[in-house]
């Protein structure tokens, strides 16, 4: 008992509050290495200052409680490892924050009733450059599924890779992969979502969708060429409803242009979605016209 501390003494050590030390107890996170079976008073070793400190800046960063148990048993084992783990979470918390500053931009537009005009130049919609392009023909691999917005990233990521991989025995992509909304995907609307490859080879796409159409509703259609209006947005502004916002933007430059939506909506993803970050551009959000 000699070279324990009182929960007293440990806390002004660790510069925590006995109350804390308490809740990390409960918690799992920094259990005290002896409890009196008489009196119930807690008593730490000096060793365990360290991770107490630790733990309590970890709970600053509004880190899961498992997430700070797994770092700070990550650094008795490997210091690299725990900083690692470290690092992997505030990528997805930075991540979090740009998609939910977008989404307070998009609400804040909402709520205050702002009239944005022709040309979107206002808080919410002044970020989006909207611009025209021209498109080739394209020989399309797609798959197409009724999905609602919950299930959508995860069906897009499913369905663009098996397209991917059929591309690779149909003389290979031509052009970025996109998806096409042939109606609204929301939590009450479920689509149907278009996932599109661009190939080389018709003949052997179509050969490829004829032995795996069944399962995976592979088709394949020539889509002719035309002319989208389009604008480029982050990783962190692809998350649904931010990126609702995008399509708005574009919705307004067309009718303050005077043109006319030929087709469904899109959005074009012409970069590695794994690699980049969260203010990286991967995305175009396009409608088809009349060109």
């Amino acid at each position: 008992m000699d070279d324990l501390l009182t929960i007293g003494a440990f806390a002004a050590r660790a510069r925590l509050s006995a109350k804390a030390l308490r809740l990390y107890d409960r918690l799992g996170l920094l259990t005290p290495a002896y409890v009196d079976e008489v009196n119930g008073y807690r008593y730490y070793r000096t060793d365990q200052v360290e991770r107490a400190r630790l733990v309590a800046l970890l709970r600053q960063l509004d880190m899961p409680l498992a997430r700070i148990a797994e770092i700070v048993d990550a650094v008795e084992l490997d210091g690299t490892l725990a900083a690692d783990r470290l690092a992997a979470y505030w990528a997805g918390a930075e991540e979090r924050f740009a998609s939910q500053r977008t989404l307070v931009a998009y609400l804040r537009g909402r709520l205050s009733g702002r009239d944005p005009g022709v040309n979107g130049m206002d808080e919410t919609y002044g970020k989006f450059v909207v611009e025209t392009v021209d498109t080739a023909p394209q020989v399309l691999l797609t798959q197409s599924r009724h999905t609602l917005a919950d299930e959508l990233p995860a069906w897009i990521g499913a369905s663009l890779g098996r397209l991917e991989e059929g591309a690779a025995v149909c003389g290979g992509t031509t052009g970025a992969p996109f998806v096409v909304y042939h109606s609204e995907v929301s939590m009450e609307s479920d689509g149907p979502a278009e996932s599109c490859v661009p190939v080389a080879d018709e003949g052997a796409a179509r050969a490829w969708a004829a032995e795996h159409g069944r399962a995976w509703e592979t088709e394949v259609r020539v889509e002719p060429a035309g002319r989208l209006v389009y604008t480029r947005i982050t990783k962190a502004q692809v998350a649904h409803p931010q990126i609702l916002a995008a399509f708005e933007a574009v919705e307004r430059w067309i009718a303050g242009q005077g043109l006319e939506v030929v087709g469904p909506c899109r959005e074009i993803y012409f970069a590695d979605w794994d690699a980049a970050g969260p203010e990286d551009p991967v995305c175009d959000v396009a409608f088809p016209v009349a060109s």
